[in-house]
């Protein structure tokens, strides 16, 4: 794991994490789980899933969700497709993402910040 110090110019809220490849790759089966948490929680809240029965909410199951993406750097782009992206940074100094969603079998994607998944390329970068 590689992280920006707080206080540098390029952090906003602290220690930033800056995902590799293989990082990625070994998390995204919880990521899976976390994605399908929150998806099916924005469905059941549009009443579109079935709701559990259980002593968890689904809203309070996805919130813990989140929360832990969000503690990973991890950002949800969309809960509906469960796209997300890992922040990376090359071994050029460039600042990437890797770019995934449910439906997908592996981590297979990356694209610049600014591209969003329209930019999407093949893995694995090529620093230029």
């Amino acid at each position: 794991m590689t992280t920006l110090a707080a206080g540098s110019p390029a952090s906003y809220r602290g220690a930033v994490r800056y995902w590799t490849v293989e990082e990625a790759r070994a998390y995204l089966p919880r990521v899976r789980e976390l994605v399908e948490t929150i998806r099916h929680a924005t469905l059941a809240r549009a009443g579109k899933a079935p709701s559990t029965n259980g002593d968890h909410s689904p809203m309070a199951d996805a919130q813990q969700a989140f929360e832990e993406l969000e503690a990973g750097d991890i950002v949800l782009r969309d809960p509906s497709t469960g796209l997300i992206d890992f922040r990376a940074m090359g071994t050029d100094g460039v600042v990437y993402l890797l770019c995934w969603h449910l439906g997908e079998d592996d981590l297979a994607w990356w694209h610049l910040p600014e591209a969003g998944i329209a930019g999407r390329q093949p893995l694995p970068r090529d620093p230029e």
